[in-house]
């Protein structure tokens, strides 16, 4: 990897300089758009202790799911977390700790995040568990509380196709929190479907600009599909 040149040739390379105890925000929804690779790296290295920050942590035996069979994950900040029997084990018993986040806030955290915006305020969560303990503020008659945004030593972000300076392109609904979460790293690692070179990709169909990607790697997916739904003989 050189000048602006993001490409990587291994997940090791990738994923160089994690160690245990930092902060990982994870692109993706559900099983959409996840980086599986890129989590699978941070499985075979063991890395412990970490802070994920993610929508939701996969399922069992898959996505970032796999990093919970080994206690790999100490705290998970999400806003979705019904899929995963492991997750729910780990949280009951007090294995794991878990920051819950309506799903608009925890976009914003990762964006204001990316931006250079310490906190922002939200009428989302006052009143409920979720404002408790923050600073609360009046403004035209309504109350909002205060969130703090978050940044990450790593981010790991899946898109769809990248040239090789890191301006890359999301698929449709993979997209999800993928651009928010790829701004908010110290560390920003992407894979793709397929790098191209440079000026093959439109720039206005660009979602991710390279600026924010440090790494850049090319992989192949599964697309499991989460929740598989058919219509059983003699329906409709």
């Amino acid at each position: 990897m050189s000048g602006f040149d993001k490409v990587v040739n291994s997940y090791e390379e990738a994923m160089a300089g994690l160690e245990d105890g930092m902060t990982i925000i994870a692109g993706g929804f559900g099983l959409c758009g996840i980086p599986e690779n890129l989590i699978g790296e941070i499985k075979r290295k063991g890395t412990k202790e970490l802070t994920v920050v993610s929508n939701n942590a996969g399922v069992d035996g898959f996505g970032l799911g796999v990093l919970l069979e080994d206690q790999q994950v100490k705290k998970m900040v999400s806003s979705y977390v019904g899929e995963n029997k492991l997750f729910m084990e780990q949280l009951l018993d007090g294995r794991l700790e878990v920051e819950l986040t309506p799903q608009g806030t925890l976009a914003e955290k990762m964006r204001a995040g990316g931006a250079g915006i310490p906190a922002f305020f939200t009428a989302t969560g006052y009143g409920t568990d979720v404002g408790e303990g923050k600073e609360v503020r009046e403004y035209g008659g309504r109350h909002y509380i205060l969130e703090e945004s978050i940044k990450g030593d790593f981010a790991i972000v899946k898109a769809w196709k990248a040239d090789r300076y890191g301006n890359a392109i999301y698929r449709h609904t993979a997209m999800n929190f993928n651009p928010m979460a790829a701004t908010a790293g110290k560390i920003t690692v992407m894979e793709v479907e397929e790098i191209v070179e440079p000026g093959e990709l439109d720039p206005s169909q660009i979602h991710t600009p390279g600026i924010y990607v440090d790494r850049l790697i090319q992989g192949t997916f599964e697309k499991r599909i989460e929740q598989r739904t058919v219509r059983t003989e003699g329906e409709g």
